[in-house]
């Protein structure tokens, strides 16, 4: 699979059993991504793991730099990335501790930089399919050795936050958009994940049933910390059985994420600002 790069979500600031493992600094042209990453091998797999919001927790959803981490990444080498992610259920069977392997999104962010591109180099990607089937397989097949619940499919609504759903709020993501769960970070991660041409995949970990359950009612922050902390322990889980699936050489993506770049990018070359596609060698070197 080549190099997997882990995205730790809210409590899962480390992977247990790393070999060789060493915190280094990646410099973006982006500015500064929200940690040093922690390299080293896992079952004899490369590994990457880039803590979401900082080790202790010092980054905001809406403060992240998305597009540093991605590119932190990119220009690590890293091939696929595995988000871990916490998120609230809008579906009574994805209950807290389940995970949910999501395979779409509906945007509600209004102020995320979500695009490597822009002004001087106009690029558009496909987000039709927003993750990586062939990933998706290779996490449903890890579960499965483990003993977690993994539920195939779903929409993630992403939402500014840091503030959880109004009740209207809940209500109207699930019985009107049919949403499945809600989080606050993982659809600009998807489509730089996508600008950048790396297998993408979001393993969203419920913490809770939002605010639209009858039973449950408001969202319990103790009642989310406790739950995070054993989703934690089987994100870990999750990632050594990926790891161990993950040996054989790399290949191109079927679904073609690697090459996502390919007829992305419509302005001229003589049109292109410089500047801009200096900041794009790591993500776009490729196509520039």
């Amino acid at each position: 699979m080549g190099v997997i790069g882990v995205i730790g979500g809210s409590g899962v600031y480390e992977i247990d059993g790393l070999e060789d493992a060493e915190w280094r600094s990646v410099e973006t042209p982006w500015g500064a991504p929200s940690d040093q990453i922690l390299f080293g091998t896992l079952s004899g797999t490369p590994m990457a793991f880039l803590p979401r919001h900082g080790r202790g927790h010092v980054q905001s959803p809406g403060s992240i730099n998305y597009r540093a981490n991605i590119d932190a990444l990119k220009r690590s080498g890293v091939t696929h990335i595995v988000s871990l992610s916490a998120c609230g259920s809008f579906r009574e069977e994805y209950a807290p501790g389940d995970f949910v392997l999501v395979d779409q999104f509906i945007d509600r962010t209004v102020a995320r930089e979500t695009s490597f591109f822009g002004e001087g180099c106009v690029g558009h990607v496909s987000m039709a399919h927003p993750v990586c089937a062939e990933l998706g397989d290779r996490l449903d097949q890890a579960a499965r050795g483990s003993d977690i619940t993994l539920h195939r499919g779903g929409a993630y609504l992403c939402m500014e936050g840091p503030q959880f759903s109004t009740l209207a709020e809940s209500r109207l993501y699930r019985e009107v958009w049919g949403c499945d769960v809600i989080g606050m970070t993982n659809l600009p991660e998807a489509k730089l994940a996508r600008e950048a041409e790396i297998c993408y995949a979001t393993v969203a970990m419920v913490t809770d049933y939002d605010s639209w359950h009858p039973d449950h009612g408001t969202v319990d922050i103790s009642a989310i910390i406790a739950t995070l902390t054993a989703n934690a322990g089987k994100a870990r889980q999750l990632v050594a059985y990926l790891a161990a699936l993950a040996g054989e050489a790399r290949r191109p993506c079927p679904a073609g994420c690697d090459r996502a770049l390919d007829h992305a990018i419509l302005t001229a070359p003589d049109k292109r600002d410089p500047a801009l596609v200096a900041r794009l060698d790591a993500v776009a070197g490729r196509v520039l």
